[in-house]
């Protein structure tokens, strides 16, 4: 008989019950917090010699969990922040463990007390316009895959939808007459319409016009008809990006990746005025202070407001010389 509050059991009812029939959290919520308990058995597995079927609550203590967050950094080379992401699906096993197993409250209090890693908060990425226009003028567009890839990239430098919002975009959410605009269902299962340039009505009002392949609903498919994987977008945002890097050389530099497009997007708006409230809702930010990572890297926009204060009368600075052997040994440190 099925242990109803084994640890199998509760996990298990912890996916179906609490995710997905209480919270209706995404499908990607569902495949990140999949992936992180795969992880974690696996380690546990090997850490403790058990299955991951016949491990117990009180197997997974606070010890355990610190040792498989350390071995995501040491060995699988995983970030600070990365690391954070799977403590967040742990804690939320574990909070839902609170109400289920009341009994494990001590243990279950200390794996939530398990901090975050604090780390460096890098200012974003973005490409500059002449970068931008060199990434579009990459695709050969005599070629099916060539047309399919200038349409994908101009569509999302444009809107700056989500890599799983361009690739599960379909013809039914593509609207190219008076009022253009793309229609998706974001994180958190928020719906929003993105409007579309005059330059990505013609571009995808030409793309359409292509044999559709395989079912013939999605708007960017692979050359099978199927869905666009996040591996499928890299390697094609790599192929021209490397490619373009020979006629704008400042793109080499770039770690060139699907989000950055959406920065891209966010940026053109901040520079072209947009308020920041805006920009949150065209991305579909849960916050507008998440916008607030997009002035921070936008130097142009701090130097035009510079430029708008009046100097300061400052006075010629001498070099200080202290006065003293330890003054100095301390200002040297």
């Amino acid at each position: 008989m099925k242990n109803e509050n084994g640890f199998p059991s509760l996990l298990e009812r912890f996916f179906t019950q609490r995710l997905i029939a209480q919270r209706r959290v995404s499908e990607h919520t569902i495949a990140s917090y999949r992936d992180t308990f795969r992880l974690l058995l696996q380690f546990v597995e090997q850490l403790l010699g058990k299955p991951p079927s016949r491990l117990a609550v009180t197997d997974l203590e606070p010890s355990v969990i610190g040792a498989f967050l350390n071995d995501l950094e040491k060995h699988r080379g995983n970030t600070a922040r990365s690391r954070n992401l799977r403590l967040t699906a742990i804690r939320s096993f574990y909070r839902y463990l609170a109400f289920e197993e009341p009994a494990q409250s001590g243990l279950i209090h200390r794996v939530l007390a398990i901090p975050g890693k604090r780390y460096e908060k890098r200012l974003i990425g973005f490409l500059t316009r002449p970068e931008i226009d060199a990434l579009l003028a990459a695709p050969d567009l005599s070629t099916w895959t060539g047309r399919r890839d200038h349409a994908f990239l101009l569509v999302a430098v444009q809107t700056g939808l989500r890599l799983s919002e361009m690739t599960s975009l379909g013809r039914a959410d593509v609207v190219l007459t008076t009022g253009a605009h793309v229609h998706c269902i974001g994180k958190g299962r928020k719906e929003r319409c993105t409007p579309l340039t005059k330059q990505a009505v013609r571009t995808l009002k030409v793309w359409l016009k292509e044999p559709p392949r395989g079912a013939g609903d999605i708007v960017f498919p692979s050359a099978r008809g199927n869905r666009l994987s996040a591996d499928g977008v890299q390697l094609l945002l790599a192929k021209h990006v490397a490619s373009a890097s020979q006629r704008c050389a400042s793109l080499g530099t770039k770690r060139v990746t699907p989000h950055l497009l959406r920065h891209t997007a966010a940026m053109e708006l901040l520079q072209a005025g947009v308020d920041r409230s805006l920009i949150a809702l065209w991305l579909g930010h849960e916050s507008i202070e998440t916008t607030q990572m997009y002035l921070d890297a936008d130097l142009a926009l701090k130097e035009r407001a510079l430029a708008k204060t009046t100097p300061l009368k400052g006075r010629a600075s001498r070099r200080y010389q202290p006065d003293d052997k330890l003054l100095a040994f301390l200002k040297s440190l």
